[in-house]
């Protein structure tokens, strides 16, 4: 008899399946990893879900002690694989590569936040303020300090952005701000900096577009919640 037909035959293998996956899910709530994937509304759904899969595969634990089961369906042990792939194998979304394949249509913010200090919003609202004001020079000057990561498109310089989500990564809509790079800066495709400095107005392909003109740039490591709603 062959292995996968042994595996098949095993009474263990559904609630095994079962129980990885409620593991995975609630490990994934607690060691932060949905940060990287799922808008933090939604985390308690996975949490949820992950509690009833153990207790399903606790159910079926049992059931298996008492009762003969058929052969096991091929995507119960395929599922059982990938399960344990993604407890191998840490996500690591690149979301300049991502957001260099999105539009920047930002969905609505959730609560109106443009009355804020200039320096207090984050880039996001900068992002959602500037396009609610198309006169650019209504905002040269303001100060800012705004965080994000490196996005790099083909043929255009490197902006500062941010990813939003309704949901998770599927439907992430880039958010980004051109930047006055000082000479002599290099920065790389998903690097993390926090920028300090001011709102300018430049002419970008004959077009007056508001530029942040930095006074500081500094390296920061990616943010525990690196989405925005």
């Amino acid at each position: 008899m062959s292995l996968l037909q042994r595996l098949r035959r095993s009474p263990w293998m559904t609630p095994l399946a079962l129980g990885l996956w409620g593991w995975l899910l609630l490990w994934s709530s607690a060691s932060g990893r949905l940060d990287l994937l799922l808008n933090a509304a939604f985390h308690p759904v996975v949490t949820a879900a992950g509690a009833v899969l153990l207790l399903l595969a606790l159910i079926q634990m049992g059931r298996a002690r008492t009762r003969p089961v058929g052969p096991v369906p091929l995507g119960v042990l395929l599922s059982l694989g990938v399960a344990l792939l993604m407890l191998a194998v840490p996500p690591a979304p690149s979301f300049s590569d991502l957001a260099a394949n999105r539009q920047d249509s930002l969905p609505e913010a959730p609560q109106l936040s443009f009355f804020l200090p200039p320096e207090q919003r984050t880039l996001t609202e900068w992002v959602r303020l500037l396009r609610s004001q198309p006169d650019p020079d209504l905002h040269a000057g303001d100060p800012l300090r705004i965080s994000g990561f490196v996005l790099a498109r083909p043929g255009e310089p490197p902006q500062l952005a941010r990813l939003t989500v309704r949901c998770c990564l599927a439907d992430a809509t880039p958010a980004g701000l051109p930047v006055d790079w000082p000479e002599g800066t290099d920065p790389k495709p998903d690097q993390w900096l926090e920028i300090e400095g001011t709102m300018t107005v430049q002419d970008r392909n004959g077009v007056p577009t508001n530029v942040v003109k930095p006074t500081s740039i500094k390296s920061i490591p990616r943010p525990a919640r690196p989405l925005e709603p």
